[in-house]
């Protein structure tokens, strides 16, 4: 992804090759920081009070001095107005800066991703790893923090295997998330997804699909499952807010379904974009 525009607490749109944040700041030095990520479309961020609202929560867990929603909402609208660009990335960044000092707040919006859509229509190869349920409060579930390097470092050894993503599961084998990610899987007509008591992370995307499914005709069950049942399903797809759903072609070297991506996953990112873009899908229906 390439940065587009980039908007500072206290001084608003910056050159984005200017420099931003001290040496010393905590979220650099300790991963004292908290963020969101999600996606533009038609020039407007999809849930950003839904996203504000989590961003939030994770900055009091992390112990972060308060910034308003409001000074992020001026920010986002700063960044979005310098990129001019319709369809984008938004990231919020909330830092706890120097110690003593301010908190920091970053907006920056950067192009989307371009190896989504052919990944989409092919179907991403998966792998299953050793996870961590966050069942204590210290282990910070559902806190999206930039202490972020387990994540990567999952995304760096599925690449390695020669898979595109990964999928936590815990040591007795109970499906948990992605690294960026929420998991479903389709049995007949209703889907499964890992709950929230298993410590994961509360996705955005994830609560806009459990809206969406019964409105196309699937029951969802959230729960603890096993690996197996994934594999089994009749097929099985992540979701996030950038990455929108991603059906999943393979598990562990062996197919999941007939290893295409399937009905349920394309339903419900049409469902998706026409809950993002309501005003075009209006328009195209006249």
């Amino acid at each position: 992804m390439t940065l587009l525009a980039l908007a500072v607490r206290g001084r608003g749109a910056v050159d984005t090759d200017e420099t931003v944040l001290h040496a010393d700041d905590e979220g650099l030095l300790r991963g004292r920081a908290a963020f969101e990520t999600l996606r533009v479309y038609g020039g407007r961020p999809f849930k950003l009070s839904e996203h504000l609202a989590r961003l939030e929560a994770s900055a009091g867990r992390l112990g972060l001095r308060a910034i308003p929603p409001s000074e992020f909402r001026e920010l986002a609208a700063t960044a979005l107005e310098r990129a001019g660009e319709d369809e984008a990335v938004l990231r919020l960044l909330w830092t706890a800066g120097r110690v003593g000092g301010e908190p920091v707040a970053l907006a920056l919006v950067s192009t989307l991703p371009p190896h989504l859509e052919p990944l989409r229509e092919r179907g991403v190869r998966a792998i299953s790893l050793l996870g961590l349920r966050a069942d204590a409060p210290w282990l910070l579930a559902g806190v999206k923090s930039t202490s972020y390097a387990v994540n990567i470092a999952a995304e760096e050894e599925a690449r390695r295997r020669g898979a595109d993503d990964a999928i936590f599961v815990t040591a007795d084998g109970v499906v948990l998330e992605g690294p960026v990610t929420n998991v479903w899987w389709r049995r007949d007509d209703e889907l499964f997804t890992p709950s929230l008591e298993l410590g994961i992370l509360a996705g955005v995307t994830r609560a806009t699909l459990l809206e969406l499914a019964p409105r196309v005709g699937y029951r969802v069950r959230d729960g603890a499952f096993e690996l197996a049942e994934l594999g089994a399903a009749d097929e099985a797809f992540t979701s996030s807010s950038v990455r929108e759903l991603m059906p999943i072609a393979q598990l562990d070297g062996r197919p999941v379904g007939d290893g295409k991506p399937g009905q349920a996953a394309r339903e419900l990112q049409a469902s998706l974009r026409q809950a993002a873009r309501p005003q075009q899908y209006a328009t195209r229906g006249r």
